[in-house]
């Protein structure tokens, strides 16, 4: 069976209710620290993902039993100083940088080196942005040509508590670093700009030594050596990034309206509706709820009779990180020209996103405008794409393959998508929810 799909009918209205799987950053994080508790943690609507099978493998090389039904996950953990450490240990996170940077930071105390690998995607990616920090405590690295997996990690028994300032909104460096903080004597303060704070919130939640003053633009985050943690239960919410993808397939159809139900609405991830709003889309947050510390609710978005153009304040971009090819896609629908800025991290993700947005709006006819940090889409209301449009070799990102869907469905043409399996990563359900929409 070929790996790609082709597209040639834009999808009706539709009225639909639909669920959406388990959020992956959660998941991920789930996974790493019921695998450090004390006892049997179990998880519903886990993400069964490449991603978070890629944090389930890691942790079982270290010795944790871990027990896969459907979407139910016990994960039977072996404390904080537990994992079994063995010589000439490898782990492979695969395509999942939340998982290659965030698994290095429990690493730390290792006895033993341990090589850190990923695919094609992830070993393009920086990861010296998270080796420097954790260097501090003591520990190093040995990083292929200075920046890239394949890394090695010596690790020490004579860690220090650090102090370590996060400037680039990374939630994934912020989380290593936290994680390492667990693992050291003293008190570790970071510093860091606005980013996604499951990891933070989980930590609140469980009681940890963890504590976070809030102001403006950045968080202090102090945390201190950790001896036990307690199991966690936990009913993951869905996923709004994966969510985003069909929030812009209502958007952009007419006359369509879409309920999207227990979504993790944490307001670290929504800068995809503060976006949306701002072009004129009604979207509302319904049975809205406290969930171990998450907020969470149905989403409900309606097609909206015209979508403005925006001039997006950056100070958002960590909010959307994930969903600005999506984002692009429905500007290219605004009437105006809209504008964003300082999004030099959308190129350090598993392709350079900024370089493929533009690319799809300029197959579809859109004028473009970019540098490396930013893009000017001249939106047209009227948009109909009537040609043949071919997508491979884009590093197998799945939101690449995600947004040429939505846009097929949407703008017309006869779309060549290859790559189909790039969803297994973050989606593997995606393309059969997009068939009980069309329905």
């Amino acid at each position: 069976m070929p790996n790609k799909i082709i597209l040639k009918k834009k999808i009706t209205n539709f009225y639909k209710r639909i669920e959406i799987p388990g959020d992956k950053s959660i998941s991920i994080r789930w996974v790493l620290i019921s695998s450090l508790a004390s006892g049997v943690s179990t998880a519903k609507n886990l993400l069964i993902s490449d991603d978070v099978l890629a944090s389930i493998r890691a942790i079982k090389k270290l010795g944790v039993k871990v027990i896969v039904k459907k979407n139910t996950c016990k994960i039977y953990g072996v404390g904080v100083n537990g994992y079994k450490y063995k010589k000439n240990l490898v782990i492979d996170a695969q395509n999942s940088g939340t998982v290659g940077r965030l698994i290095i930071g429990i690493l730390i105390d290792t006895p033993f080196p341990i090589k850190i690998i990923g695919d094609k995607s992830l070993s393009k990616r920086d990861f010296k942005r998270i080796a420097k920090p954790l260097s501090k405590f003591g520990v190093s690295f040995k990083l292929n040509k200075n920046r890239n997996l394949p890394l090695v990690l010596n690790g020490s028994q004579k860690l220090k508590a650090i102090r370590y300032y996060e400037n680039k909104g990374s939630a994934q460096c912020k989380s290593s670093v936290i994680f390492g903080g667990i693992k050291t004597a003293g008190k570790t303060i970071i510093k860091a700009k606005k980013s996604r704070n499951h990891t933070e919130l989980m930590f609140k939640y469980l009681k940890l030594p963890i504590n976070i003053k809030r102001n403006k633009n950045f968080d202090l985050i102090e945390i201190q050596k950790v001896n036990k943690i307690k199991p966690i239960n936990y009913n993951i919410p869905s996923d709004i990034s994966s969510g985003a993808f069909f929030i812009a397939l209502t958007v952009l159809s007419e006359k369509s309206q879409l309920i999207i139900k227990n979504v993790n609405v944490n307001p670290t991830r929504t800068g995809i509706i503060t976006i949306l709003r701002k072009m004129g889309v009604s979207i509302f947050f319904l049975k809205k709820k406290i969930y171990k510390g998450e907020p969470v609710a149905d989403i409900l978005v309606k097609s909206p009779k015209k979508l403005k153009s925006v001039n997006f304040p950056s100070k958002f971009n960590s909010e959307a990180i994930d969903e600005f090819l999506i984002i692009f896609l429905i500007a290219a629908k605004a009437k105006g020209v809209s504008n964003f800025k300082n999004l030099d991290e959308l190129n350090k993700k598993e392709s350079p996103r900024l370089k493929w947005g533009a690319k799809i709006l300029r197959l579809m006819g859109i004028k473009v405008f970019t540098t490396k940090n930013s893009i000017k889409i001249f939106g047209n209301p009227k948009i109909k794409v009537n040609k043949k449009i071919i997508i491979k070799e884009y590093l197998k990102d799945h939101r690449v393959f995600m947004t040429c869907v939505v846009a097929a469905l949407t703008f017309g043409g006869e779309w060549h998508i290859h790559d189909k399996d790039a969803i297994k990563t973050s989606f593997p359900s995606f393309l059969k929810i997009i068939d009980m929409i069309k329905k």
